[in-house]
């Protein structure tokens, strides 16, 4: 057997993989895209698989499409959508900034997996891409897969990280240690203080999220080649939601302006942004954790988190904090896609933007990684870290900063020169301010009660 067949398009032949499911214009999309390697992700040709299903049951349910076909399109898109076929879209992120290479790409791998089932050849263009156009389909493919895996991976990462957090909090939340400002010591704080403000960074940005897909569950489709839906049935978009709401489990509605999401990505440029907000919470997460873990004996050495994998090549029994490490890089990566999703999104020129796939990847890309970072954080760094109370409890008592309790009683000036006296001589705060106050022992204890110290007031 030879090793290619002959397709053609409107261009004329070509020469296309004897056993590849797409068509001519994907070939020649693979022949000229040759730029990074790098394919569209799974989630989005799942989504497109969605699409074209969701169209498909609209069409019949319209009247422009036979009930055969349409059911031999919704098979097709259900194996892609099960995993199934995922070889046959070759195309490189980098090709022509509508996305309608990878347009083509999934309806001539469902024309040939449909017209294989039975005896009626289904079209690429007039029977999968019915009413349909690349400029509506993918900016709808990013909206779709971008609200799929926020909803069911994002979101439940992110109330696992906050659920360990609070299960935290019960087990450490009420052990004392200093406070930083400037890497410096400062007044003391409790654990659940601390993991207090991670959770709420990590709720107050799962808020964001939520709110900006309200945006982006939006959709272009309806909209085809430049917003005012020509070709398309009037009635396809709101039929169009309906179906793809019920096969996805998500609640997707009609643009009120299918111009808008032709021309602009501003919705999955603020989800971005959101994501982005997200990252940083994440970085000031995984930097806290690696300066308290840092040591064991030259550092803070306040928490120990658990040991996975030797750290060094050459220094035996050396041990790493490898998951906020990965989680800081993943931060890094997000905020940088962010860049290049909100350079993409000034590429709205007039009524198309022209830099859909690199935004569908970087979106998609962010949305995964903060997923898995996310689980990473709770499973094996927050979940199992343990406290060094003797570590805590030593950098406490010398803590010369407790003495700013003492600024109602005895004034700044005098305070500044008992700590500055506690530091140079290394003694326990309460011992100089004995020293050198009227203050009882019992007095100095109780107002430099570290515990006390953390509930603020007077």
């Amino acid at each position: 057997m030879s090793e290619f067949r002959t397709e053609s398009d409107s261009m004329g032949e070509l020469q296309v993989p004897a056993d590849a499911l797409y068509q001519a214009q994907t070939q020649r999309a693979v022949n000229n895209f040759r730029i990074s390697g790098l394919v569209m992700p799974k989630q989005f040709i799942t989504a497109l698989a969605y699409i074209k299903q969701a169209a498909a049951q609209s069409n019949y349910e319209l009247g422009h499409l036979s009930q055969n076909k349409a059911k031999l399109i919704e098979r097709a898109c259900q194996e892609i959508i099960d995993g199934q076929h995922l070889a046959h879209f070759p195309i490189d992120v980098f090709q022509t900034g509508s996305g309608t290479s990878t347009n083509m790409n999934a309806n001539e791998v469902i024309a040939t997996l449909a017209s294989s089932y039975g005896d009626e050849t289904i079209h690429p263009n007039d029977d999968v891409n019915m009413g349909q156009s690349s400029n509506d389909v993918i900016p709808t493919a990013i909206a779709v897969s971008s609200v799929i895996n926020v909803v069911y991976e994002l979101f439940p990462a992110l109330d696992q990280l906050s659920q360990t957090l609070e299960r935290k909090k019960s087990e450490v939340g009420d052990i004392v240690k200093t406070g930083r400002t400037h890497l410096m010591d400062a007044m003391p704080v409790t654990f659940a203080q601390t993991l207090n403000t991670w959770q709420h960074q990590v709720d107050t940005a799962m808020a964001g999220i939520r709110y900006s897909l309200e945006g982006v569950s939006a959709l272009a489709q309806g909209g085809t080649a430049v917003g005012t839906g020509v070709n398309a049935d009037p009635l396809f978009a709101e039929q169009f939601c309906k179906n793809l709401s019920a096969n996805v489990g998500v609640r997707f509605v009609p643009s009120k302006n299918f111009f808008y999401n032709i021309g602009s990505q501003d919705a999955i440029v603020a989800l971005s942004g959101q994501l982005k907000v997200l990252a940083v919470a994440q970085m000031k997460m995984a930097n806290d954790l690696r300066w308290m873990n840092s040591g064991p004996l030259a550092g803070l050495g306040e928490i120990e988190l658990e040991a996975l994998q030797p750290g060094s090549s050459i220094m035996p029994g050396k041990v790493n904090p490898v998951i906020p490490e990965a989680a800081a890089m993943v931060s890094a990566q997000v905020i940088g896609n962010d860049a290049t999703i909100t350079v993409a999104g000034q590429s709205g020129n007039f009524e198309l933007n022209v830099m859909l796939p690199v935004i569908a990847y970087n979106i998609l890309q962010s949305i995964e990684l903060l997923a898995n970072s996310s689980q990473a954080l709770a499973d094996k760094a927050l979940r199992s870290f343990k406290v060094n109370q003797s570590n805590i409890d030593k950098a406490l008592a010398k803590n010369p900063i407790l003495v700013t309790a003492l600024n109602p009683v005895i004034g700044y000036e005098k305070a500044a020169k008992i700590a500055k006296q506690a530091y140079q001589s290394g003694q326990p705060i309460i011992d100089v301010a004995e020293q050198e106050t009227d203050l009882s022992r019992s007095e100095l204890e109780a107002l430099l009660n570290p515990a006390k110290l953390t509930q603020g007031g007077l």
